[in-house]
């Protein structure tokens, strides 16, 4: 079972990803690094280092599905 506590969840909003808020700063709408094509790459067993722009914490992304992005460690 995926630890709920590693996962972040994301939305696609006309071709870029954002969180809605950083684990970290409690920043609202983040726009993140990511682009909804790398999306199947991860799914496939890529990481991604995904440092947050609001206030530059990284996080690993292992894996992902439609609502939320797993983490390498526990962001919640």
């Amino acid at each position: 079972m995926i630890p709920f506590e590693n996962t972040v969840p994301y939305d696609i909003i006309m071709g870029d990803m954002y969180i809605p808020e950083c684990p970290f700063c409690h920043a609202d709408n983040v726009l993140v690094s990511l682009k909804p094509k790398e999306l199947p790459d991860i799914r496939d067993g890529k990481k991604r280092l995904l440092i947050m722009p609001c206030c530059h914490n990284r996080i690993v992304v292992l894996d992902a599905d439609r609502d939320y992005l797993l983490a390498d460690r526990k962001i919640r």
